[in-house]
């Protein structure tokens, strides 16, 4: 393993480009020495960033990316047409082997499209899906696909359970960790055609010990933590994920006026205050940084779009665990293909 962990960033991508990116990797620089951020971007609004501040030597660097990739640009154009964005040039960093990790909170179609076409997949992998992390009563549940493939097919949905339970093992240390199929209803003969036939290919997995098939998984019960590993194709995923994302932010704000509503209300705020930020916190879906596209042949990391300096340095530190896991030589074991050095 390297000395230092070299890791490209896209500086340019995501709502709150480049301030809370570079303060991210400011904190997270500052807080190991097992890493190096190459920033990738325009190169005077990343100085300006870092005026005045303070970090080791030899930890950061920035390489000039004049084009920038929006959030409404198509994926495929934007990454054949705009060579000189942030995004296309952090990744070619990875795929020239003078990165080992690469993360973005930009355009998330071109963030796959780039994964794919420029650091590529493993062979035998069929299509890498997001993996993301999301809080439930019992702990972190794993949800894949979350939005790199809108439209699967049964064998995809498979692929994905076994590249879970890989992550889950290596990273998150859960021990033969369960695995269901978001549907509609706990009944076998229930969902979409593509439901159906994923069931008995999970099924068979399962009889061969490869994952540990629960069966469905319907979406009341994600947030108490049914299954460790919940699979569906993007679409689904996408929408499970934002409608986490949108129900948490609204019961928080609700809760806020609520407690802040009257005289006694603001009292009763400050005895539950600490127990309940404590109780609310563990919902944050961004307190588990970015979501890896599994499958690729090195680390590529998709934060949220509005991710601020916090996800970004959490995201630094699970390109570490990641990297030192070597979750890209285990899929590789399982699938049987390989990964270029």
């Amino acid at each position: 393993m390297a000395d230092r962990i070299r890791i490209a960033v896209d500086a340019m991508g995501g709502d709150n480009a480049p301030g809370e990116i570079v303060k991210g990797v400011l904190d997270a620089v500052g807080s190991r020495r097992d890493v190096s951020v190459t920033l990738v971007g325009r190169r005077s609004e990343i100085e300006s960033c870092l005026a005045g501040q303070s970090y080791p030597e030899g930890s950061i660097s920035i390489l000039n990316a004049d084009d920038v990739i929006a959030t409404d640009d198509h994926p495929v154009e934007a990454v054949r047409r705009k060579k000189d964005s942030s995004l296309v040039k952090a990744m070619q960093l990875v795929k020239n082997h003078e990165a080992e990790a690469f993360i973005s909170a930009g355009n998330s179609g071109a963030v796959v499209v780039g994964g794919q076409g420029i650091v590529g997949r493993i062979r035998g992998v069929q299509r890498p899906p997001f993996a993301s992390i999301i809080p439930t009563k019992k702990g972190g549940m794993l949800l894949l696909d979350c939005g790199a493939n809108v439209d699967a097919r049964p064998e995809h949905l498979a692929q994905w359970a076994k590249l879970g339970t890989i992550y889950m093992q290596a990273v998150e240390g859960v021990k033969n960790p369960t695995v269901g199929i978001v549907n509609i209803g706990a009944e076998e003969e229930k969902g979409n055609s593509l439901v159906k036939e994923t069931f008995p290919l999970l099924k068979e997995m399962n009889a061969k010990g490869e994952i540990h098939f629960t069966g469905s998984c319907e979406a009341r019960d994600i947030p108490y933590g049914a299954c460790d590993i919940a699979v569906c194709d993007g679409f689904i995923g996408n929408v499970v994920l934002k409608m986490y994302e949108g129900v948490g932010k609204m019961l928080m704000s609700e809760m806020k006026g609520a407690f802040y509503s009257g005289f006694k209300s603001k009292i009763g705020a400050l005895l539950v205050k600490k127990s309940l930020k404590e109780a609310l916190g563990k919902y944050d879906t961004s307190r588990y940084g970015a979501a890896p596209v599994l499958g690729l042949k090195s680390l590529v990391l998709k934060m949220h779009g509005s991710a601020k300096a916090g996800e970004v340095k959490r995201s630094i530190d699970q390109c570490v665990q990641f990297y030192n896991e070597d979750i890209a030589a285990k899929i590789t074991e399982y699938i049987g293909g390989t990964v270029d050095k």
